[in-house]
């Protein structure tokens, strides 16, 4: 038989995609878009930067917007710049040749802003922590208000993170009440 056929025949080498509990994935669906409405009164921009990672960080985030856990459905989409970010998801250890990125990327965003460190790497240094070129976690240039551990972390943490960070921020004032201050 020839090659070309062998390979038609035999179908894809690849992994089936994860198991995902669709209740579960509704109710997390459900929560994090009436947070994002209520903070924000729309959905969550999310300005993703890489300050040095192996890039496992990267294909987790990249995950969430396939068609398993498709981010948008969510509330949640990935922005260009961080003129129109709501958070900034930062993954891997603070370099130091990224670190003047990182704060100007950190300071064209509009307030509210939220910093996400996602990975370990992002949390103290990682792997990478003892490295000349390595200034530590994403916490030492900038102020960081969750960390989401794991190396890296799944799509599902990645989004329960976000959700938690929504969760935790004060609800806004009423307009009338926000004039008085």
């Amino acid at each position: 038989m020839p090659r070309l056929l062998r390979t038609l025949l035999r179908g894809p080498l690849t992994d089936p995609a994860p198991p995902v509990a669709e209740p579960v994935v509704e109710a997390l669906a459900q929560r994090l878009e009436a947070a994002s409405r209520q903070r924000l009164g729309r959905s969550l921009a999310i300005r993703e930067v890489d300050s040095g990672s192996c890039n496992g960080c990267e294909l987790e985030i990249n995950a969430l917007a396939n068609v398993v856990y498709d981010l948008e459905r969510f509330g949640l989409r990935l922005v260009a710049s961080p003129r129109h970010a709501d958070v900034l998801l930062v993954t891997g250890p603070l370099c130091r040749n990224m670190r003047e990125a990182l704060e100007r990327t950190y300071a064209a965003m509009p307030e509210p802003r939220w910093v996400v460190a996602a990975g370990d790497c992002a949390l103290d240094g990682g792997l990478f922590r003892d490295s000349y070129a390595v200034e530590g976690g994403v916490g030492a240039a900038l102020p960081v208000d969750l960390v989401i551990p794991g190396c890296p972390p799944s799509p599902t943490q990645l989004l329960e993170g976000l959700l938690a960070l929504l969760e935790a921020q004060e609800p806004p004032l009423p307009p009338r009440l926000a004039r008085r201050r």
